[in-house]
């Protein structure tokens, strides 16, 4: 799948150093990794703003769309419209469906049908994958 955004791995590696990104960002967002459930930064943090993708920037999340999902990674029942690519994902035998930066095509996390209301959905993130921008 070809994004906007395209830069080497290296490229990439040299933006998130320059950010101060934590070291594990690289490997969430280029290599699909996922942080240790309880792990990132963000997880419990409830301020008012707006979660951007630590690659490029792109809007993804308002904050008040974040809840408590209890499952250990920031969650949030709606994206901005138009900011997130959903691919089936079969690894790890089990069919979910993987939610990557439009973009730039981080990864991001995964998105479940057992959120809450109105949307009914659980975009499961990585912190590393995220940058919040307070109001």
């Amino acid at each position: 799948m070809t994004f906007p955004i395209q830069k080497s791995d290296e490229a990439w590696r040299e933006l998130l150093a320059a950010k101060g990104a934590e070291p594990l960002a690289y490997h969430v967002t280029r290599l699909a990794h996922t942080e240790p459930p309880y792990s990132g930064k963000y997880e419990q943090v409830w301020a008012d703003g707006s979660y951007h993708c630590i690659c490029c920037g792109n809007l993804l999340f308002q904050s008040s769309t974040k809840f408590d999902a209890g499952c250990g990674w920031p969650s949030f029942y709606e994206a901005i419209p138009g900011t997130i690519t959903e691919i089936t994902d079969t690894s790890h035998g089990m069919v979910r469906t993987e939610t990557v930066c439009s973009q730039c095509g981080a990864h991001l996390g995964h998105v479940f049908n057992d959120g809450p209301h109105p949307t009914g959905l659980r975009y499961c993130m990585n912190s590393a994958a995220l940058e919040l921008k307070p109001r």
